[in-house]
């Protein structure tokens, strides 16, 4: 699917594929190896298998004074 040269590597948190198709409205984008990444940080890799979104513990998030 990509046509980079060399082709962009098909694997999770790799940062060499770019987006080919934005989604912003429905929180989601079409990456250049076939991966889904969505606003929450979560991927839908090209076979299927999930990468779980990376949450920061509600401890750790900053609160408006």
């Amino acid at each position: 699917m990509c046509s980079h040269q060399p082709s962009c590597p098909a694997t999770a948190g790799n940062a060499a594929p770019h987006v080919v198709a934005a989604h912003p409205e429905q929180g989601w984008n079409l990456l250049c190896d076939g991966a889904i990444v969505f606003d929450d940080t979560g991927e839908l890799l090209p076979d299927g298998r999930i990468v779980a979104p990376h949450r920061v513990p509600v401890e750790r998030l900053t609160i408006a004074a």
